[in-house]
């Protein structure tokens, strides 16, 4: 028998397999093998695959199905520019509003965070790092903007999970957030949106290392290893 709430922790697996390239940009994702693979009923796998449709991270085609999103390099691009302006909007906002509980929040996730990069654990950081952008989130105390990141952080994991994963970008986004961190606690509004703006923009070397994660994330087309049947079958 399937688990009640099965469907929210099946979307998280099935996010996490696109976001380790196991279901690839253009995999089709069809629901019977789905639920053989994770031993559920059909109902949850389908509740998942809207769910993750809502978040951009796959979409449905005429005649294929429900197939994993490609992002062209551009796309991926606009994405980062509108979710650091919304970013940079959160921590003008926490730096005004946050209160002792949200400012307690945020010391406890950045620390949270410091473990990570002594680790050099690129997942656990990106883990610990939602954590710690929620707690600017909440800071805000404004809802709709909460919502709004939210959504398009999902959107963005795959590429935003795979940088943390170059070369010294660990320690670069630590100290970032140790500047964020500051400009939030001293009430510096200005500060902290440009400053969680700059944080979050792709520009430079991380332009470069977002190309990598796109054709990373696409695999090689000419491999005909890098497809699982799983993502592909016509059952």
């Amino acid at each position: 028998m399937t688990p009640p709430n099965a469907a929210p922790r099946l979307r998280d697996v099935i996010e996490e397999e696109i976001t380790q390239g196991v279901f690839r940009p253009g995999d089709r994702l069809d629901e019977l093998a789905l639920a053989r693979r994770y031993r559920v009923s059909r109902t949850p796998v389908r509740e998942a695959l809207l769910q993750l449709g809502a978040s951009g991270l796959v979409v449905s085609r005429p005649r294929r199905g429900t197939i994993v999103a490609a992002h062209s390099a551009e796309e991926v691009v606009e994405m980062f520019e509108v979710m650091a302006e919304l970013e940079g909007m959160a921590g003008k906002l926490a730096a005004r509003r946050a209160n002792d509980e949200d400012r307690d929040r945020l010391l406890k996730s950045h620390e949270s965070c410091r473990s990570a990069v002594a680790a050099s654990d690129p997942d656990g950081y990106y883990y610990r790092n939602e954590v710690f952008h929620d707690a600017i989130y909440l800071g805000s105390h404004n809802h709709f903007l909460l919502e709004q990141c939210g959504a398009l952080r999902r959107r963005l994991k795959p590429y935003r999970r795979l940088q943390l994963r170059f070369p010294g970008r660990l320690g670069t986004s630590f100290a970032e957030h140790e500047s964020v961190v500051r400009a939030i606690l001293d009430r510096n509004p200005t500060e902290a949106q440009t400053l969680l703006r700059s944080h979050v923009i792709v520009q430079g070397d991380r332009f470069a290392d977002l190309i990598a994660s796109i054709r990373q994330l696409a695999g090689r087309a000419d491999d005909p290893t890098s497809k699982p049947n799983i993502a592909t079958t016509g059952e």
